[in-house]
């Protein structure tokens, strides 16, 4: 069993890539997803052009600290805990999988589960790491949305921690629903692409196990996002808007429907797919690479 403390390197390295990198999707969505009006197909850019108007090009980074407190030790934790759940979860029979025509030794770090046991673990460890990070992530959205006025993200912390648990866990059901289904089937549909290539391809260089990787988790992470994006619309809504239509899940969904309908829900779909499929592949990548580097040279 591999040593915690490489997991949780492994995991924080790949979190501080991809979020920093790619923050400005996220602040994009973010600020598209707040408002309330009808958006053309031009939108995205209009907003990008705006930010850099008003802050330069360094705006599109607005929210990197909050974003890499949030998501350094989150991703962190969430990939430890699902590799201590998954190596706990492959002892059981109910969720073990069957012995036969295993991958390319090399193809991965974490132990093989049924389809089920990938489900499970996936959700659950998601859902519970999002609960202990929630105010974070609760501040991340609030920077992002350029709603709200900091002088500091410590005093934006205290006065989160002095509103009280309903603002510390605000949105919180929203991101439950969004993420137990997604890092589910993202778990399952990373390991079953991930497989399938390892077999046409086998990871016998740094090339192919970067391919294999990286496709894997950026397919994995497209259907995924794609099925859970309504939840997160949802929940940045929560998140930022203080109004009282927007105050619990299914007031926001019943003013979303009302104002938008179908549509209001698919707000900023492209830009968290772009997000999600790169990130999927960078982080992934970065993770079981490091994880199999450290494999290679006899330290776990």
């Amino acid at each position: 069993m591999s040593n915690v403390g490489h997991h949780l390197l492994s995991g924080a390295s790949s979190g501080f890539a991809a979020t920093l990198i790619l923050q400005p999707f996220d602040l994009l969505k973010t600020r598209l997803q707040k408002d309330d009006t009808f958006r053309s197909r031009a939108s995205v850019v209009r907003v990008a052009r705006g930010i850099v108007a008003s802050d330069g090009f360094k705006g599109l980074w607005s929210g990197s600290t909050a974003s890499l407190i949030r998501n350094v030790p989150g991703i962190a934790m969430y990939m430890t805990a699902l590799s201590r759940v998954r190596f706990a979860m492959a002892n059981s029979p109910y969720f073990a999988a069957v012995r036969a025509a295993a991958p390319s030794e090399n193809s991965s770090t974490l132990p093989r589960l049924s389809t089920t046991g990938n489900l499970v673990a996936g959700a659950t460890t998601r859902v519970g790491v999002g609960f202990l990070l929630n105010p974070f992530s609760v501040l991340k959205a609030r920077y992002e949305s350029n709603m709200y006025t900091y002088p500091s993200f410590s005093t934006a912390l205290v006065s989160l921690v002095r509103a009280g648990p309903s603002e510390l866990f605000r949105g919180f059901a929203a991101s439950s629903l969004r993420d137990a289904p997604y890092a589910g089937l993202f778990v399952v549909f990373y390991e079953s692409i991930k497989q399938e290539l390892s077999r046409l391809a086998p990871s016998n260089s740094s090339a192919n196990f970067a391919v294999v990787h990286s496709f894997s988790a950026a397919a994995a992470g497209a259907v995924a996002t794609m099925v859970t994006h309504p939840f997160d619309v949802i929940k940045t809504k929560i998140q930022v808007r203080r109004e009282e239509p927007y105050h619990g899940l299914v007031m926001t969904v019943r003013t979303i429907w009302k104002q938008r309908g179908i549509s209001g829900f698919l707000d900023g779909a492209s830009l968290r797919l772009s997000r999600k499929v790169a990130s999927s592949a960078i982080g992934w990548a970065v993770y079981e690479g490091l994880l199999i580097l450290v494999n290679s040279n006899g330290r776990v």
